[in-house]
């Protein structure tokens, strides 16, 4: 298995294993956390099972496309939320970025910092030149943490987003290698 750890201030982002699976299920539970999520909340802990599988599959390539880290608390290795990371085709050294984080830790900057240090991480450790992020137009929360992390809005897709409150518009957002990071 590829070892990729990045760590930030406060938190330390990891692949995933099996051992997480009742952490990310019970994060798959909150409805909260599911409002603007298009996995939508599980029948049962065999459901997320199946999700995950294939995500510690993919991180188990020598050459990892489709990175999924659990975010712990450095403090005490708490499990906070999960951080992706999809790398497109290698000819436009872009990828995609995309988070969960337990509402128990909302509004204390973690998915900021996440953000930050997978930004951080795509540009300096994989080359990339481009990363890129969308969120539902009225998930404010996630538009902070996006704008926060030194994102660029981009544009709006209009009805992409399949949520249980009907289809979204989406925000797109992005920041190049060449912008300045906060």
């Amino acid at each position: 298995m590829t070892e990729v750890e990045i760590i930030a201030e406060r938190i330390t982002l990891r692949l995933i294993k099996m051992s997480d699976l009742n952490s990310i299920h019970e994060l798959h539970l909150l409805p909260e956390t599911d409002e603007f999520n298009t996995l939508g909340i599980p029948q049962n802990i065999n459901d997320t099972k199946s999700i995950i599988q294939s995500w510690i599959a993919e991180n188990k390539l020598n050459k990892i496309k489709n990175y999924t880290f659990a975010i712990e608390t450095k403090s005490d290795e708490n499990f906070i939320g999960l951080f992706g990371l999809k790398l497109g085709d290698e000819k436009y050294k872009r990828g995609e970025v995309w988070y969960k984080i337990h509402s128990d830790h909302w509004n204390k900057g973690y998915a900021t910092e996440s953000l930050k240090a997978v930004i951080h991480f795509g540009f300096e450790n994989l080359n990339l030149h481009r990363i890129e992020a969308g969120c539902a137009v009225e998930n404010i929360g996630s538009i902070k943490v996006l704008e926060k992390a030194g994102m660029i809005r981009e544009g709006r897709g209009r009805q992409v987003l399949p949520l249980k409150s009907g289809w979204s518009d989406n925000f797109e957002y992005s920041i190049l290698d060449t912008d300045e990071r906060k």
